[in-house]
């Protein structure tokens, strides 16, 4: 047995578990440091180490059935056997452990969270992209691939490197904002200002006889980043949503890319680092020499590999080494860090040790499952655009793959229903297949289920 098992049994085994000093004379014992050093080095009285030292030892006494004292404490415990037994009741402490500091998985994970799985080279790409100056970083991913937690992560970097940061989510605009051009980069500059302490000063700065983009660009290069000492980390969030109004997103994309272009020969604009992230691939015509996404880095973040799930599966407490366990869930869910996450909060925080992974993925494309409620918004997606559930219905009624519109593709493949493969050919975008199992079994009785009603509906 080693020091770390001996550790690990006593605090699974004993009611009260370790306190610092008792692990600390344990450890320190092991090592064959004498109660004086451990009461200097810990800042303990000597007499309080000795008083603790033998409530342990009498402890571990108990524990092997024969004497043991300071002197013999290693010799006799390295050749005691770390049973069975004793493996599967550090288990059990472990998963208990873990189920009391669960997250559940809602929004980013925060910085501090155990539960933030890497993607190298991602991260590390990120972070030298935002280094660069007049950078542009583009990040795209269906939902719940981890977009925000990569974002949460990228600023933090930024901020230790003394950087200003600053997030606008187009989805949190008023509708009246994408109105018009001029309304948009109007709003646009105000929050950037009001993001950065900074007065509003677009009259000063905005001309009505010049173009809205010429304007914007005056007020950036000298107001916004001529009041900055630092760069800006500029992240544009749901630049879906520019996508909807083929006018802004004509005009605000090369807009992007200009910037980026005129850092190559103005210093000030080297200042703005962009990050760009969104869902779904842009339709509105642009040329390449216009578009903001073929410059700069494009990251697309990928599903978890089996790997990242077991590592993921022992940072909850489970033991899935051998991978079996990780490629069963996988053959379900895929490896959608969401759909992961929230099969192993429910593993180990609710009935843990009791309720199986069989028993969990039985459940889950019913309404009886844990994906009941995630499934929801899809079911909404599919209600308003009927012929999205019809093209998805078309995908997922097939084991090979089919042949959608680009427009439906893309729409589908943002919401992280579909995978593609594939260039858009004759107006068709080619190989859209199903995410994962799990869509296919719960949408195949959902979407039949509405066809069923419509058709009866339509009798009627």
């Amino acid at each position: 047995m080693t020091i770390d098992e001996l550790v690990l049994l006593l605090k699974a085994s004993q009611a009260t578990g370790l306190t610092t000093l008792q692990e600390l004379i344990l450890r320190s014992s092991w090592e064959g440091k004498t109660y004086t050093n451990i009461a200097c080095e810990g800042q303990y009285g000597e007499e309080r180490v000795k008083k603790i030292a033998a409530h342990l030892w009498q402890v571990l006494s108990n524990f092997c059935k024969e004497p043991i004292n300071k002197s013999n404490f290693r010799l006799t415990l390295e050749s005691y056997p770390f049973s069975e037994a004793h493996q599967q009741l550090v288990k059990e402490f472990n998963q208990a452990a873990t189920a009391i500091s669960l997250e559940f998985p809602s929004g980013p994970v925060s910085l501090n969270s155990r539960f933030y799985i890497p993607r190298p080279p991602i991260e590390e790409l990120a972070y030298a992209e935002i280094a660069k100056p007049g950078s542009v970083l583009c990040i795209k991913a269906p939902q719940k691939m981890g977009k925000s937690s990569l974002i949460v992560r990228l600023l933090a970097r930024a901020k230790k490197q003394g950087f200003h940061t600053i997030t606008l989510d187009f989805q949190q605009a008023d509708k009246a904002v994408f109105t018009s051009l001029d309304k948009f980069l109007r709003w646009f500059c105000t929050n950037v200002s009001q993001e950065l302490q900074l007065e509003s000063k677009l009259n000063d700065y905005w001309d009505e006889d010049m173009d809205s983009k010429v304007s914007c660009s005056i007020y950036f290069q000298q107001y916004l980043l001529s009041a900055l000492s630092s760069p800006l980390v500029l992240v544009l969030n749901q630049v879906d949503w520019v996508f909807k109004d083929r006018e802004i997103a004509g005009e605000l994309l090369p807009l992007v890319r200009s910037w980026h272009e005129q850092a190559k020969n103005v210093e000030i604009w080297q200042k703005l680092r962009l990050v760009l992230v969104y869902s779904m691939e842009i339709l509105v015509p642009i040329r390449l020499t216009q578009s903001p996404f073929n410059i700069g880095l494009r990251i697309n973040l990928p599903p978890f590999t089996k790997e990242q799930v077991q590592d993921l599966a022992q940072r909850h407490g489970l033991d899935w080494r051998d991978g079996k366990d990780a490629e069963i869930l996988m053959a379900m869910i895929g490896g959608n860090p969401y759909l992961v996450r929230l099969a192993l909060y429910h593993l180990v925080g609710k009935g843990g040790l009791k309720r199986n992974l069989g028993q969990l993925l039985q459940q889950a494309p019913t309404e009886a499952g844990i994906y009941h409620d995630y499934f929801r918004q899809y079911v909404l997606a599919l209600q308003d655009e009927p012929e999205l559930g019809d093209a998805f219905l078309e995908v997922i009624s097939t084991t090979n793959y089919v042949k959608l519109e680009p427009a439906l593709a893309d729409k589908l493949q943002s919401l992280g229903l579909i995978n593609l493969d594939g260039d858009v050919y004759d107006g068709l975008r080619l190989r859209s297949t199903v995410a994962c199992e799990l869509y296919r079994l719960y949408f195949w009785q959902y979407l039949r289920k509405s066809e069923s009603l419509n058709i009866i509906n339509a009798g009627i």
